[in-house]
Formats: C-alpha cells, sequence, structure tokens
C-alpha cells in the first residue's frame, strides 16, 4: 500500500475524532446532594427539643422522618443521650416507653416533686384570693367585670388561681353582655365545712350601703 495513502487515512481518522469531540459533549458529573438542613445545632439538640414538645411518646421511626437522619443514627443518639443524663445525675430521664421516647422524672427526685405538688395545693390563698372568693361566693353567678368593680382591681390573675385550686367554676354566660359568670364548686363547701350557701354568714351587717353597691355594680353590668 502506498506510505502516501495510510498517511492520509491516519491524518482523516484524526480529524473525524477532533470533530467528535467537539461535537458531542462530554458526560456531566452529577454533583453530591447537599444534606438536607437539619434545623438545630446538632442531631441531639434536635431530638432534645422534639421531645420536650412533644405530648405522646415518639418513636425512633418518628424522630427519623422529622430530623432526616437514619433510623440506626437516631436510636444510637437516643440511647446516647439517655445514658448521659444518667451519669450525670439530672434530675430528669429519657426512656422508651410504649414504643417510643419520652422524657421522665428521676426517681430519686421523687421527695421533692411531691413535696412541691403538696405545698402547692396546701398553700394558704392571698388576702387578694380571699377577698375574690368571697365577692364570687356572695354573688355568684357573677362576671369578671363585676368582681374587679367590688374589689376595684382587675382579678383575671386571682381568678385563674382560684379555678386552679378547685374553688370556683364558669358558669355560663350572661346573657345579656355575654360575659362569662362564675360560681363556687362543690369543693368550696366542703373546704368551708358547709352544705349549701345558705349556710354563708350574713354579711349584711357589715356592708355600708347595699344599695350604693348594687348601683356600682348595675353601672358596671350597663357597661359590658
Amino acid at each position: 500500500m502506498d506510505e502516501d495513502h495510510v498517511e492520509g487515512d491516519e491524518a482523516d481518522a484524526i480529524v473525524s475524532e477532533e470533530a467528535t469531540s467537539a461535537t458531542t459533549p462530554e458526560a456531566e458529573v452529577p454533583e453530591a446532594e447537599e444534606p438536607e438542613e437539619l434545623g438545630a445545632p446538632s442531631l441531639n439538640a434536635a431530638l432534645e427539643a422534639l421531645l420536650i414538645v412533644a405530648v405522646e411518646p415518639l418513636s425512633a421511626i418518628s424522630l427519623a422522618e422529622i430530623t432526616r437522619h437514619p433510623v440506626e443514627e437516631v436510636e444510637a443518639a437516643l440511647e446516647q443521650l439517655s445514658a448521659d443524663y444518667t451519669a450525670t445525675e439530672r434530675g430528669f430521664t429519657l426512656r422508651e416507653v410504649a414504643g417510643g421516647w419520652r422524657y421522665y422524672t428521676r426517681d430519686s427526685c421523687s421527695g421533692v416533686i411531691e413535696r412541691f405538688v403538696l405545698d402547692g395545693q396546701q398553700a394558704r390563698l392571698t388576702q387578694a384570693a380571699l377577698e375574690t372568693l368571697a365577692v364570687v361566693a356572695y354573688r355568684q353567678p357573677v362576671s369578671r367585670a363585676r368582681i374587679s368593680a367590688v374589689r376595684g382591681v382587675n382579678v383575671d390573675g386571682v381568678l385563674r388561681t382560684l379555678q386552679s385550686r378547685g374553688l370556683v367554676e364558669e358558669a355560663g354566660t350572661d346573657p345579656s353582655s355575654q360575659a362569662i359568670l362564675y360560681r363556687t364548686t362543690a369543693y368550696f363547701l366542703e373546704r368551708l365545712g358547709i352544705a349549701s350557701l345558705e349556710d354563708l354568714p350574713d354579711l349584711s351587717e357589715y356592708l355600708p350601703d347595699l344599695a350604693e353597691l348594687d348601683a356600682v355594680l348595675d353601672s358596671v353590668h350597663a357597661g359590658e
């Protein structure tokens, strides 16, 4: 074969290869996907935050879905958190119960918790609470505005305290103003050792002018 012919073929092959490489795009290398943002400083912090706000035990699978981490990694983190709380003698512990994880107070702290609960129930009512309770007892069913008018101060916080103690409860709404009405409870009678409200002491001799008081209450009622 003619050497010039061979060299010509090789030249044609080189040109053809260059043309192909120029017209055919190189295969794109896929970029590595960035992990989704956790939304917390760390997995442990995320798990702690979720378990604190949860009202029911959360399973490792649920926590893995929320944090977008493998279940095995979440389970290991939960076990480590629980071990850390025990090792550092924290007042709470993390336990797996009923197929989920939840925070509990530590058994060794039961004494101080019992004192807190019992002392809170046995604590004496403040003067403000006693005055508000007396207004409710003698004027029930009565609205918050009327109670405030008698006492001359805002009674929102005191009423919440009396409700939490089980001494006062809601009794529907006023037909004209739609204001919430309050009354005493059966527990109130029990604590006073009386059978009914009729057994309450008569306060008429201690009040300066009942007619004047009724006028004030009526004016408040008209403004509700």
